[in-house]
């Protein structure tokens, strides 16, 4: 007998409310990548600090996100979003007004916490919403980064170049207003349970952790000096036993790891960091393969903007992967449907190694690419939460998070890197078969995260 349904008058708008401000933080998450040129030349500061706008995004998101999964599991979920909410909308209007870069910086680190609040909505989602109707929302929250890449890079790109860098982060502003808004009228109360403690030395031993890993791998230039990009990173993952052991002392720990560290959610996981890693290998790969310039006898020059547009199909077909996705795993299972989304990965790579001269090729390559990252998305919370009690569902979803944004940047950063290594000796191009050559390490990557869930999967897709 299936459950009684817990969804009423006032959460019925719930839902949509949910995906609309997970793509509404997407968005604003992603106004730093193709505004990174435009700081650099409007402030003025160097490439490599421009590229912080990024970087500080992604630090603070998977910094907060552990954070706010413990107060998910309390009694002040709620208060929780709509503060953190309020930040990111505060962050907004520094970047909005022309203040020196730190105060630019600090603004987009207060933004960057709407990443980590996607395990809040999840978690509301769960609680409040019926079985399937919960199901389908997470997927569709999970989904809504893809999607809000293919938004924001041609829509901030284009408000760049026609109305200047300062209006295009006050069009993040007013979404991040927005969003608040929703919130407000839309998010129900939680129950009256326990106010959980937030462990601070945890806390503080984590983000700098993925503070140094994400340095290293988000700032090629720190290898120019080998022994200092060596020094951070044995630091960082230092800082990281020291936040394992700490977790596993500790009676009110940030981070439940016994519970991580099961079977389950442990593969999924690790299958999330390594489809990660192939298929923004690939993204990065297929970005700065068309605005090549035409005259290195590959590429298709094209401009910020079509650029930008480019990434349409590919979060479209990320979209319609996520449809897909409830109805995929009634057929195949959680297993299968993560494989079908692995498999679209390794097509668009084959697809872009075998037609490199075709634009037509290239753009299909992207939009295959966007199904394979829209399909593992959707279907990566489902695997995490198998077995996982309902309390903790913020939590764990907040290590998939960090998994995932880890993921993401070591995907990126290897792009640059094997790129880097075709690019003959005085030349500012890599040689035309590089890109061919580093998008077939995609393929054992997919292949890899496949395998990393050959028990689990299959065993999620039949108790849920």
């Amino acid at each position: 007998m299936s459950a009684p349904p817990r969804t009423t008058p006032d959460t019925r708008r719930l839902a949509p409310a949910l995906v609309t401000i997970a793509f509404l933080g997407a968005v604003i998450g992603g106004v730093g990548a193709p505004l990174i040129t435009s700081v650099a030349l409007a402030l003025p500061v160097s490439l490599d600090s421009a590229q912080w706008t990024l970087t500080v995004t992604l630090f603070s998101g998977a910094v907060s996100a552990p954070i706010l999964g413990r107060l998910g599991t309390g009694p002040h979920r709620r208060a929780a979003l709509l503060v953190t909410l309020g930040l990111v909308a505060l962050g907004g209007l520094l970047t909005a007004l022309p203040l020196p870069f730190w105060v630019l910086l600090l603004g987009r680190a207060l933004q960057g916490l709407g990443l980590g609040a996607i395990a809040l909505l999840m978690s509301i989602a769960r609680d409040h919403l019926t079985e399937d109707r919960a199901q389908s929302t997470i997927a569709t929250i999970s989904v809504a980064g893809t999607v809000g890449i293919g938004v924001a890079y041609p829509l901030m790109g284009l408000i760049d170049q026609t109305a200047g860098l300062r209006i295009a982060y006050t069009v993040g502003f007013a979404l991040s207003l927005l969003a608040v808004i929703i919130a407000w009228l839309t998010i129900p109360s939680d129950e009256k349970r326990a106010t959980p403690r937030i462990d601070g030395l945890g806390a503080a031993l984590l983000a700098i952790g993925t503070l140094g890993i994400l340095y290293v791998v988000a700032t090629p230039a720190v290898w120019h000096r080998p022994l200092t990009g060596v020094g951070i990173l044995v630091a960082a993952l230092a800082a990281l036993v020291a936040f394992t052991a700490w977790e596993l002392r500790t009676a009110a720990p940030l981070v439940d790891l016994r519970l991580l560290a099961s079977g389950g959610i442990l593969r999924a996981n690790c299958a999330m960091l390594v489809a990660g890693i192939g298929m923004y290998l690939l993204f990065s790969l297929l970005t700065r393969y068309v605005q090549t310039p035409a005259g290195t006898g590959y590429g298709f020059g094209l401009s910020g903007v079509a650029a930008g547009a480019a990434l349409i199909p590919f979060s479209l077909l990320g979209f319609i992967a996520g449809r897909l996705t409830p109805g995929l795993t009634v057929r195949l299972g959680a297993r299968g449907t993560f494989a079908v989304s692995a498999a679209a990965a390794v097509a668009a790579a084959a697809l872009f190694t075998l037609v490199p001269k075709s634009l037509v090729a290239t753009l299909g390559s992207m939009a295959i690419l966007g199904f394979g990252v829209g399909g593992a998305s959707a279907i990566m919370p489902r695997l995490v939460l198998d077995g996982a009690p309902r309390e903790e569902t913020a939590s764990v979803l907040s290590i998939n998070q960090i998994v995932r944004t880890v993921g993401f940047s070591i995907g990126s950063a290897v792009a640059g890197l094997l790129l880097a290594a075709a690019t003959p000796t005085g030349a500012r191009f890599p040689v035309a078969h590089g890109y061919q050559t580093a998008a077939l390490y995609v393929v054992p990557l997919l292949v890899l995260s496949a395998i990393a869930l050959r028990s689990n999967a299959g065993k999620s897709s039949t108790r849920r």
